[in-house]
This record gives structure tokens, sequence and C-alpha cells, in this order.
């Protein structure tokens, strides 16, 4: 009597041909990688954002803001408020700007790096990838 596993295992035991390729990479497209660090740029942006978001949240709950505040107040003699200063519209938009910031440097070092590889191709040769099919 056979089972989906004995079956299974003897289509895994059959020899499949595998050919092996080498491959050199020798040019990396421009706006490719502008729109692949701008999209990965995106990414880190949601992440930083949710971030702030969930820091302040947990700050908020755990009353640390306000012992911040009293810490604070005993150096200015209570003319420094951190609870006005640091309130969630601030902190969210700190945090956008921290976001839009870092979404373009991470945009921009992208199409940097693209064009080093290029420029550095015509030295080195290439990256040498080897791939097999299945």
């Amino acid at each position: 009597m056979s089972t989906v596993a004995d079956k299974l295992a003897k289509k895994s035991s059959r020899k499949t041909s595998s050919k092996q390729v080498r491959l050199r990479l020798v040019y990396i497209d421009f706006w490719s990688a502008v729109k692949l660090s701008f999209l990965g740029a995106i990414a880190i942006a949601v992440v930083t954002l949710v971030s702030f978001l969930l820091i302040y949240l947990v700050m908020s709950a755990t009353g640390l803001i306000g012992k911040a505040d009293d810490f604070v107040g005993g150096f200015t003699d209570g003319a420094v408020k951190l609870s006005s200063i640091v309130g969630l519209p601030q902190v969210l938009a700190f945090g956008s700007v921290v976001a839009i910031l870092n979404l373009i440097v991470f945009t921009v070092l992208g199409a940097i790096i693209a064009g080093i590889y290029n420029l550095a191709v015509k030295v080195t040769g290439g990256l040498l990838v080897g791939f097999t099919s299945n």
C-alpha cells in the first residue's frame, strides 16, 4: 500500500538536471535604483512614524512625561513645562520631518550608490554571480 509520502519520496529521490550559469552584473539602471530606494525609504518612513507614535503613547501612559516635567521644572523653577512642548501633534510633526528627511537621504543615497557601482564596473569588470536552475 503506497501513501502520498512514499510517492513524494520517490519523486524527490529522482535526480534533477540542474544547469549552472555564471553571469556578470555590469550595469545597474539608474532609475530602477532610484525607484527601489524610494520604495524602501517609504517603508522606513512609515516605520519611523509608527515608532514615534508608539513611544509617545507608552511614555504618556506610564506617566513618564509628567515625571520628566517635574524634573525639568525643578531646574527651571517651573518656567518650562515639558507637557506643553511634548504633545501628540508636536511628536507627530517632528516624526514627519524626520521621516521626510530620511526619505530624501535614502533615495539620494540609492542613486549615488548605483552611479558609483556603474563607475566601478569600468575598473573591476563587474560582480560575478552564479545561478542554477532546477
